[in-house]
This record gives structure tokens, sequence and C-alpha cells, in this order.
């Protein structure tokens, strides 16, 4: 990978903090002070201080050929463009590429947040070697990018790879786009402390939603609770029964699962192996892997990173 020594910025926007950070291949040299995203009231004061922060690492370091940003909204990747941004208001129509490039001076690439952290783990994480993979980030909601024969898939409209919006049940809970029974209406955090509380409260046992949270959920089912490995065992049986469509459709080598959700660990894969290899033909299962995510939370920025440098 010859691209691996170039020295980039990988910039991951979220709606709470924009984190920045200086990779060589997949070494992270640096993390910046992240930015609270709330403290900025629309694009033009956050893209200033982002490429005031890019000002600042170039200095200490001066290799840096690039710059990549994942947004957690639609992204038109060719031209940079922002069409609007799922949790942080006023980001709507905004040519970020432009902006920022003009800012820095540097070639930039725009991308969703799920595909630079799919690309993190294709180019250096634990899906690296492989040729076909679909990631997944599983948190407040479910996203997801494709790598198709060594090759990000974005779709004609940059929208490919939005897997939590599958349905999985065809009559299930509404969707925001009239899609019925889409995945992240069932598995996303709240989702999953919503039915927690309920599954509780069918035992005779009071829950408050703080309480169930997926890491006090795991917790619990560690600690011998029966209710939370059920719980567990559900949300298997959803993530599969959207992962197994998935299979039969692309015959991927592997699924990559990163997100707070994922680091249920055992509990979640185990439940998630079987109910995925029930569904499927041996033939599209006997080589397919299903792997914990290497990177956490500096997946976006290792990504977006990779994403800029082997873009240039």
């Amino acid at each position: 990978m010859s691209d691996s020594a170039k020295t980039s910025i990988g910039i991951d926007f979220g709606g709470t903090s924009v984190k920045l950070g200086v990779c060589c291949g997949d070494e992270l040299l640096f993390t910046d002070e992240p930015i609270p995203t709330a403290q900025f009231h629309g694009p033009t004061a956050l893209i200033g201080e982002m490429a005031a922060r890019v000002a600042k690492l170039r200095a200490a370091h001066p290799a840096i050929c690039a710059v990549g940003v994942g947004v957690p909204g639609l992204v038109d990747f060719e031209h940079g463009f922002v069409h609007e941004l799922t949790n942080v208001p006023g980001w709507k129509h905004v040519p970020l590429k432009t902006i920022l490039g003009e800012k820095t001076g540097l070639p930039v690439v725009v991308d969703n947040d799920a595909n630079a952290m799919t690309y993190a783990e294709f180019r250096c994480g634990a899906a690296r070697g492989l040729k076909d993979v679909v990631g997944l980030t599983i948190g407040t909601g479910i996203g997801g990018g494709l790598v198709l024969d060594g090759k990000m898939h974005r779709g004609i409209g940059c929208a490919a790879g939005e897997i939590g919006q599958m349905s999985i049940h065809f009559d299930g809970k509404p969707g925001h786009y009239g899609n019925f029974g889409a995945l992240e209406k069932y598995t996303g955090n709240q989702q999953i402390a919503e039915h927690a509380v309920q599954r509780y409260a069918e035992a005779g046992i009071d829950k408050e939603l703080a309480d169930c949270t997926p890491r006090n959920i795991a917790a619990a089912a560690q600690a011998g609770d029966d209710i939370a490995r059920q719980i567990w065992a559900e949300v298997a049986d959803w993530l599969g029964t959207a992962l197994a469509s998935i299979a039969w459709l692309l015959n991927p080598e592997a699924f990559v699962i990163g997100g707070g959700v994922a680091q249920a660990g055992d509990l979640l894969f185990k439940p998630l192996h079987h109910k995925v290899q029930s569904m499927l033909s041996t033939v599209v299962w006997e080589r397919l892997q299903i792997l914990p995510a290497r990177f956490s939370n500096e997946a976006g920025i290792i990504g977006n990173a990779a994403l800029a440098a082997d873009a240039v």
C-alpha cells in the first residue's frame, strides 16, 4: 500500500464534537482537542474553526498532504457537498469540500461517517487484506458502508450502505422514510433501552431507561441476568435478519461491526453468528466472517485520513 506513508488529517464530525487527528497509514500520530459542535452555530463558524485547527496541525506536521472529513448524514462524495446532517441544526446544502479546501489550501475529501469507519477497517483494521466487506456502526443509529471488489461502493446518489433503513419487518415500526420495520428502529441505543424496559416490566421489574443502556444490559447479562441475556438474543435476531439478507445479495467476505452496541462482545456475536448461519446456504456462509471492529473511537479519524491520503 504505497499510500500508507502519506500523512493526512482525519476529521470525525459528530453531533456532540468534531475530532481531529493526524495519521500516517494506520498510525494515529496525534489527536487534537475536540471541538464542541454546539458552541458553533451554523456551518460558517464551525468550518472556520476546523480550518484553524488544520493550520495548527500543519505547523506541527508539515508533511500533511490532504484532509478527510466524515459527517453523519447524506453526502455527495464526488463534490464534497453535504445535503443534510442528521443531528446538527443548520447544516443543509453545504459545499464543505470547496469551503474547507479554500480555507486550508489542501485537497479535501468529504464522506459519510459510516463509510469512513468501514474504510478504516478495510484499509488497516479487522478486514485488512479482504476485498468484499460490509461495515456497520451501531450506536444512536445504524450506519453502514460497502467495499466491493476492493473499492468503496457509494451508489448513484452516494447513499449506498444505509443498512439502518433496511426493513426487517415489512409491517413493523414506522421509519423516517415510510420504510416500516427499519433496522435502526429496533437496534439503536435508545430502541434497545426501550425494549429492555418493556421486557423487565413484563417480568414485574421496574426499570428506568437510564438503567437499560446497552452497556448496562451487557453488564447485567454477564452477571447472570437471564432477561438481559434474552434481550441480547433478540437484538442478535433483528440484526442477523438484516445481515443474512445482505449476505444473500452481496456474498461478502466479512461483516465488520463497530459502535457502542458491538462492545457487548460474545453476548451479541455468538447468537448473531448462529442467526446468520441459520438463514444462509453453506455456499454463502462457509467463508463469511462476522468480525468486531479493530478501531473504536478513533475509527472515524483513521478512516477519513486514509480516504484523503488515497485520494491524492
